[in-house]
């Protein structure tokens, strides 16, 4: 039997895997340089030296997809609320270029869920709310898509996972969270007939966009970040794209900022994608499977792995 989660017993997370001491002090030792040799066929590792270079790369994204997108031939990209710094930066660009997005399409990963319904579009924490109010309502009318080109999840998910059907989706972005996830792609509870192993990597694969339980690493990650640790003001579920959708995209693209995740969790996914250990612990990890991913490091954002007692 594998160990129990040194954070939260009743789930399965990255402190659950079985890996030696000499592995993770290998991995929370890796430098840039050492992270970069990582990249392989179907995995890249990318690093910016400048916050200003990593958020526009970050939004230039959205902006060569959508230049992309035809009225025959529609295309889009599907975009987390964390990180959103470069959110703005894709309404000024398409802007002030005169770019022409009308045909394009957006998916928002995720939006959280009370008492079994997503929050409304006024909620203060709602993604929809704060993809529109930072990029959507920024760009110019006379060159923005419509409203029903963009896709929002909500608890009834069935309109959402229609709506992979009316274009391709061409880029996955995301941030990576504490707990190792992807939008909120969560390791599996430790219950029922995972009680005593976690779900398998094929079985995790065909999980499509759903309702689901936040772990507790994740209400607290969002709690710092959006509420100043105001833990009982953050939902504990939300509805999430999910791997089968991520597997439709042609690729995937993951920005680090150093803000979301830590040093060692940041070194340790990239170390497993590149090695192709793909675990469901680690949700993120289980993207050594895609055929086409990237990981962005803003280069400050690393961090260290060396111990300091404050």
């Amino acid at each position: 039997m594998r160990k129990t989660s040194s954070i939260a017993p009743g789930w399965w997370d990255y402190t659950t895997l079985e890996l030696d001491q000499k592995l993770t002090d290998k991995i929370a030792a890796m430098g840039p340089e050492d992270m970069i040799k990582l990249s392989r066929p179907g995995f890249k590792v990318v690093f910016y030296d400048t916050i200003e270079e990593f958020y526009l790369a970050e939004a230039l994204e959205y902006v060569d997809v959508w230049k992309q997108s035809t009225a025959a031939n529609p295309v889009g990209l599907c975009g987390p609320i964390g990180p959103t710094e470069q959110l703005p930066l894709v309404a000024r660009i398409i802007n002030e270029l005169k770019i022409s997005v009308k045909n394009a399409h957006f998916w928002s990963m995720d939006e959280w869920v009370v008492d079994g319904k997503e929050v409304s579009g006024d909620h203060p924490l709602s993604f929809q709310r704060t993809f529109k109010s930072l990029c959507y309502n920024r760009i110019d009318k006379s060159l923005a898509m419509p409203e029903e080109n963009l896709h929002f999840p909500k608890a009834d998910t069935s309109a959402f996972i229609e709506s992979w059907k009316q274009a391709k989706c061409l880029i996955m972005q995301g941030g990576q969270g504490d707990v190792k996830h992807w939008a909120f792609n969560e390791p599996p509870k430790r219950e029922g007939i995972y009680k005593d192993t976690p779900q398998t990597v094929e079985e995790y694969k065909q999980l499509a966009t759903r309702v689901l339980d936040l772990h507790p690493i994740t209400v607290q990650q969002n709690s710092r970040l959006h509420c100043g640790g105001n833990v009982p003001l953050i939902p504990t579920q939300a509805v999430t794209v999910g791997p089968k959708e991520t597997w439709e995209t042609d690729k995937v693209s993951i920005w680090h900022a150093g803000a979301h995740d830590n040093p060692f969790g940041q070194r340790l996914t990239t170390y497993m994608i590149s090695n192709k250990i793909p675990d469901t612990c680690v949700p993120m990890s289980v993207l050594a499977d895609h055929p086409n991913v990237q990981f962005n490091f803003y280069r400050p954002g690393l961090g260290t792995c060396s111990i300091e007692m404050h």
